[in-house]
């Protein structure tokens, strides 16, 4: 790299630790004087909103989210704000809650209706104003979504997940507070764990990385390798929690800046007519990716530095500095194994769609940054492997 150029940014403020929700009150001091707090139902833990609340002296009123934001939730859940006089937002939960909560935040703010600024399926125009305060606290290690500037919306009629996009919709304030965390169930644990691994890495082989997302990606995954394991075993390892938190932390900042790949390409169209868990989908998908892509860079562009970017991801996860990419492709073949990851056919694909799969996936902007360009049938073998 003869210079060093890039366009980065993220959100104003990030509090991260344990404890960090007392903070809360401080915090939401200047954002206004109602709440309109957005939250899942089973992601309070041990939150005493009442208390924090109380100690802020603001009001507030609760909207619960079930499930991943929809065109037609959201306008409900805008809706809901503005005739409660709410002047900020408070998202905690998963990133389906915090997508929420942006959209909200952005809505207040913003003359028109959501198709407004919808892509793909909008009118796509920009957002003029900056989102009311709005303080995103993350309730699981995944999405990253507390640091990212876009939201995504299922569009069902369309089969279609769709963004709306602008650093404008970023959060004021990000909190992260590993504690919350150490009630997730194995499960959620693995399918969040690796959705925020294969962020890092996505980001790291991107067509549009650069070398502030590298550096926080190399980090990322090497912790990533080491505790998502733990996690999923060992729920109550609050180091390892910790850590994954900071992987979440690192996938957002990093796939806000440079883009993904073509997991997260096919995730979007897949979660929307299959209605799978997207974490799930993700993981499930990794490892057939990295075959196909790999594949594809030795053919088409072997002295790249994507396939050298595979080779140091490979020597990371494996701490063999010999490590060939059948190595780490079986690590995470051993992975997938070890945390019960299903098979596209266990999360209720059908092999039948697999056309409709690809061509609503490989124009995607996930897809435009995947390290190569994969040709149809390319995307049909990903889905192939995957399957079962």
């Amino acid at each position: 790299m003869d210079s060093i150029k890039f366009d980065f940014s993220t959100v104003n403020r990030i509090v991260f630790g344990a404890r960090s929700i007392d903070e809360v009150p401080k915090v939401i001091d200047t954002f206004g004087k109602k709440a309109f707090v957005i939250r899942s139902s089973q992601a309070m833990g041990e939150i005493s909103l009442t208390d924090l609340m109380a100690s802020a002296n603001k009001e507030y009123i609760i909207y619960d989210v079930k499930g991943e934001p929809s065109e037609t939730s959201i306008i409900k859940a805008v809706k809901v704000a503005s005739d409660n006089h709410c002047d900020f937002v408070i998202g905690i939960g998963g990133g389906s809650v915090l997508d929420t909560a942006k959209v909200v935040a952005t809505m207040m703010t913003n003359k028109g209706e959501l198709m407004d600024y919808l892509e793909t399926v909008g009118k796509g125009f920009p957002v003029r104003n900056r989102c009311a305060p709005n303080l995103a606290i993350p309730t699981t290690a995944g999405t990253g979504s507390e640091v990212t500037r876009n939201a995504v919306i299922d569009i069902p009629d369309k089969k279609l997940k769709v963004s709306m996009r602008s650093t404008l919709m970023l959060p004021w304030v990000s909190m992260i507070d590993p504690l919350l965390t150490l009630s997730l169930p194995p499960k959620i644990t693995a399918f969040t764990g690796m959705d925020a691994f294969i962020q890092v890495m996505e980001s790291f082989v991107s067509v549009r990385a650069n070398v502030m997302t590298d550096s926080l990606c190399i980090e990322a995954i090497k912790k990533a390798a080491i505790h998502l394991r733990k996690t999923y075993h060992h729920g109550d390892n609050i180091t390892s929690r910790t850590e994954m938190c900071f992987v979440s932390l690192i996938g957002g900042m990093a796939l806000a800046n440079s883009g993904l790949g073509a997991v997260h390409g096919f995730a979007g169209a897949i979660g929307s007519i299959f209605h799978a868990p997207h974490g799930a989908v993700c993981a499930s998908l990794v490892t057939a990716v990295m075959k196909v892509n790999v594949s594809a860079l030795m053919k088409r562009n072997p002295n790249g530095e994507a396939l050298t970017k595979y080779q140091e991801i490979f020597k990371m996860i494996t701490s063999n500095q010999t490590a060939t990419y059948k190595d780490g492709i079986q690590w995470f073949i051993d992975l997938c194994g070890d945390l019960d990851i299903p098979t596209l056919k266990k999360l209720g694909v059908n092999r039948g769609d697999f056309p409709e799969i690809v061509r609503l996936s490989k124009t995607t902007s996930s897809m435009k940054a995947n390290p190569i360009l994969l040709v149809d049938g390319e995307l049909l073998e990903i889905l192939e492997l995957a399957y079962e």
